[in-house]
């Protein structure tokens, strides 16, 4: 075996080896391309803009991996995880008991919670007022469990597979209400519904959105830490600010 061969194997497994780090570090992240404002496209450039997008970005800078962005519908993005099809979800994640079970979180990184949304003038205030009603919410999401649990009354909830999809079934009169993830209602009343429909009631099960990782994911501690450090240095809070407005207190 002569020389020059062996020191061309060793400089092919040198490569081999730096391609395996490089592919290694880069991650397959997936999301809902409809929940606004967390995360939605771009009709200009085509590309997938919104708070969890930016927070993202931040986190797998500071966290030291690169990404390849997916989306695919809420629903199949936690069966996604359990195969392993994709490394890290980022979608306005409720962190439940039940998806702990199957799915390593992040430590939360949005408090929120659930909220009803109604066409201006309606006589809905309450939960209890959407018994026996035609109302609308997100297929998989923790809203529509919330519903099935809480409705005595449930024949009239209908899963939908998009936020715009519940939303244009209620300005059409389909639906008599949403209930849904109140950044998303708030977002919608205060954009395109803006003086045809508006929230109300109190907030629902308050909730923490988390990011989730296929579950035993080595990058658990860094994502944490870096989420840690944008909230230390102001980072966090300028995303907020930007699209939610000033971050309560």
């Amino acid at each position: 075996m002569s020389t020059t061969w062996l020191k061309t194997l060793g400089t092919g497994l040198a490569l081999s080896v730096a391609a395996t780090s490089i592919s290694a570090e880069t991650l397959k992240v997936v999301t809902d391309p409809s929940f606004v404002p967390f995360e939605m496209m771009d009709q200009e450039t085509g590309e997938m803009i919104g708070f969890d997008m930016e927070i993202i970005a931040e986190v797998a800078e500071r966290a030291g991996f690169d990404y390849d962005l997916q989306t695919m519908d809420f629903n199949g993005i936690i069966p996604a995880l359990q195969t392993g099809n994709v490394d890290i979800a980022i979608a306005g994640i409720t962190i439940t008991d039940e998806r702990e079970q199957i799915v390593d979180f992040s430590d939360p990184y949005y408090d929120s919670g659930l909220r009803i949304l109604v066409r201006e003038g309606s006589d809905i205030d309450e939960l209890e007022d959407l018994e026996g009603m035609k109302v609308g919410t997100k297929i998989g999401s923790t809203s529509y469990d919330y519903l099935i649990e809480n409705l005595d009354e449930d024949h009239g909830v209908t899963p939908y597979p998009g936020s715009s999809d519940m939303y244009m079934a209620l300005m059409s009169r389909s639906i008599d209400a949403v209930f849904y993830d109140a950044p998303n209602v708030g977002y919608f009343a205060r954009t395109k519904g803006e003086g045809q429909v508006t929230t109300v009631g109190p907030l629902y099960e308050g909730q923490q959105y988390g990011i989730a990782l296929v579950d035993g994911s080595e990058w658990v501690d860094e994502v944490n830490e870096a989420l840690a450090s944008m909230k230390e240095d102001g980072t966090y809070k300028t995303i907020y600010e930007k699209w939610f407005g000033p971050m309560p207190e």
